[in-house]
């Protein structure tokens, strides 16, 4: 089988990782890859939102399964343009990814179907949002409608701080069109867990736990980013609490978008937040969250392919998806000054074994591996404790190199103590 991953970071490599174990495998592309993917991919330079040149390639390669894993070829429709064309795929339609596509739909859908999640308002006009926020309960949330790289939310401390992000995302467009609309949201409180899950719109199936670590710097402090890391299994996440989520959000989430006409089919995150009124949601993806990803994907026993063509297929319930009885920590090394500024192009050395090493912003020059990103790679290490799983990541970490390396000495942290 011919396999194309379309995206190019350590998701996609954590991916690809998984997919290889599968003996009818005979060549993978990434569309556009990276550096460190090419050890395990044949990386072809067409962007992930190229969807014509994507389609192409998949044509006249003769593609015989697509995944498509990043968010803005999904909500703009890769997944239903590759279908057309005969290619089967596993990733939502463009219809069912607007649940990540439009923060303003997903709210309105929860609130449609009494699915938990925070109290919210939805401005389109400026002067309003404005005249709103000088007086909302602070902390306060304020939310760009469309996709904004992750970065398009702010929790406001001040009713100053709440009338500079309206007027960032509504005035001056730092995101585009994503926020020309906008939502101001109640600011919840309690254990952060994201579970992703695997859905055929029929069925859903809960992935193992994680725990993220969203701050830059040691103790949760610094800028936002995309992740600096995750543990799995989330200590936060019981039995009891997963059995409510499955009742209250997973399984309604999956048959509320039925019975809007958007099925969905692919990876569904589910961002919670364990408050002292049960766990409600503060967001979806319609993607494998990264680095989630590279911290559950290795825990899966179940052969991954198997899983996302039974996704694809409808055949979910047909497919025993069973895990390792094991914890896994997953440690993000960066470049020193990410999210903001940052240097790259500087060489980087891999041990031999490059096994649980999730290669996101690399090149290949001359046959070496330099940096080119701001989340350089992840390193991920299973442990039969949490205590363990930590301990082994950050002695793989030692072993890699590169200047300007960054990385955060608490992942799991926060998890140990709960």
């Amino acid at each position: 089988m011919k396999i194309m991953v379309v995206g190019g970071g350590g998701r996609e490599h954590a991916l690809i990782a998984g997919i290889k174990q599968n003996p009818d495998v005979t060549e993978i592309f990434a569309l556009p890859g990276n550096g460190g993917i090419a050890a395990d991919a044949t990386c072809v330079p067409i962007g992930a939102t190229d969807i014509d040149a994507v389609v192409d390639f998949a044509v006249k390669e003769g593609i015989d399964f697509a995944v498509v894993a990043p968010d803005d070829p999904l909500v703009l429709g890769c997944v239903d343009a590759l279908e057309a064309q005969g290619i089967p795929c596993f990733g939502p339609e463009a219809k069912a990814a607007i649940i990540e596509g439009s923060k303003i739909f997903s709210k309105n859908l929860m609130k449609k179907y009494n699915i938990p999640t925070a109290g919210y308002d939805v401005f389109t006009d400026l002067d309003e949002a404005l005249a709103f926020v000088k007086t909302a309960p602070l902390p306060t949330v304020i939310k760009a409608d469309g996709l904004a790289l992750g970065k398009g939310v702010v929790i406001a401390e001040t009713h100053e701080d709440a009338e500079a992000a309206v007027r960032s995302m509504m005035a001056d467009r730092k995101f585009g069109d994503s926020g020309s609309r906008i939502v101001v949201e109640e600011f919840l409180t309690g254990p952060e867990v994201s579970v992703l899950s695997f859905t055929d719109g029929h069925v859903v199936v809960p992935m193992i736990s994680s725990m993220d670590h969203k701050r830059a710097l040691d103790g949760d402090k610094g800028l936002n980013t995309g992740g600096m890391g995750t543990i799995a299994p989330n200590p936060y996440y019981t039995d009891a609490i997963a059995a409510e989520c499955m009742e209250t959000i997973f399984k309604p989430t999956i048959e509320a978008m039925k019975a809007e006409g958007r099925t969905f089919k692919g990876c569904l995150y589910f961002g919670l937040m364990i408050t002292e009124k049960g766990p409600k949601v503060i967001e979806y993806n319609c993607r494998f969250g990264d680095p989630e990803a590279q911290v559950v994907l290795p825990l899966l026993k179940t052969d991954l392919l198997t899983i996302l063509r039974a996704v694809r297929n409808e055949t979910l319930s047909d497919v025993n998806v069973e895990w390792y009885d094991d914890n896994a920590c997953c440690v993000i090394m960066a470049s020193e000054g990410y999210p903001a500024s940052y240097e790259k192009g500087y060489e980087m050395t891999l041990p031999e074994d490059r096994t649980g090493i999730y290669v996101a912003g690399a090149k290949l020059e001359n046959g070496k591996l330099l940096t080119n990103g701001g989340r350089v790679l992840g390193v991920t290490r299973r442990g039969a404790t949490l205590q363990e799983a930590i301990g082994n990541a950050y002695k793989a970490v030692e072993t890699i190199h590169f200047g300007n390396a960054y990385y955060r000495h608490d992942i799991g942290a926060k998890a140990l103590k709960a």
